[in-house]
């Protein structure tokens, strides 16, 4: 578990992933930026898709040791290879994920802005758990995970937090005290320099 005066980074793929290209810009952020996990986050449903952006990130990540989890397939989990498995719905799969997984295997929740929800994910045995958006978005219906949301947590709770959704330089900086986690994806993947925007959020983490 990170120190949380020393967040670490955790980036998430994009929704669309070019193979041709995205292996490179991703070994480039990695190698560039201490990174504790990479989540397989597509939208694509299609499992031969999902095996191929499996197989090119893990050639990427299994030699720098960073772990590889993806997004509600737990299923897959085992039969890729992958560390583990980052669920979206909160508390309601934590408890069959793990029993299924196994104990060595990574089993995150992102539980939205709920303190509640993250409490239950933890106590089912999630190793870490994600709040969200952290930053203002006018995505969804509004609602944003709260600076105080991190501070109660990081001084109440011994899981790791993660915060993501919406962080820019300011959000980062004023969280990096309270937070163990930074979940960045869509913020660098978006712009024209990937790795530049990661080096310029990374930053502001401290």
């Amino acid at each position: 578990m990170a120190e949380p005066d020393t967040p670490k980074l955790y980036l998430i793929t994009p929704a669309e992933i070019e193979l041709s290209r995205f292996p490179d810009q991703l070994a480039a952020a990695l190698d560039a930026h201490e990174t504790a996990c990479l989540r397989l986050a597509l939208a694509s449903h299609d499992e031969d898709r999902i095996a191929r952006a499996a197989d090119a990130c893990r050639e990427v990540t299994l030699p720098r040791d960073v772990a590889l989890v993806i997004d509600n397939h737990v299923m897959l989990v085992e039969r890729l290879g992958l560390d583990g498995v980052h669920l979206t719905d909160g508390t309601r799969s934590v408890r069959s994920a793990r029993k299924t997984l196994g104990p060595d295997a990574i089993v995150g929740a992102f539980c939205g802005t709920s303190r509640h929800d993250g409490m239950s994910a933890g106590e089912a045995g999630a190793d870490y758990i994600s709040f969200g958006p952290a930053g203002v978005t006018s995505l969804g219906d509004g609602a944003q995970a709260e600076h105080e949301l991190f501070d109660w947590w990081s001084q109440m709770i011994e899981v790791p937090v993660v915060a993501e959704g919406a962080l820019d330089a300011e959000r980062i900086a004023a969280l990096a005290p309270v937070t163990d986690f930074f979940a960045i994806g869509d913020e660098i993947w978006a712009s024209d320099d990937p790795l530049a925007e990661l080096s310029r959020l990374a930053a502001a983490m401290g």
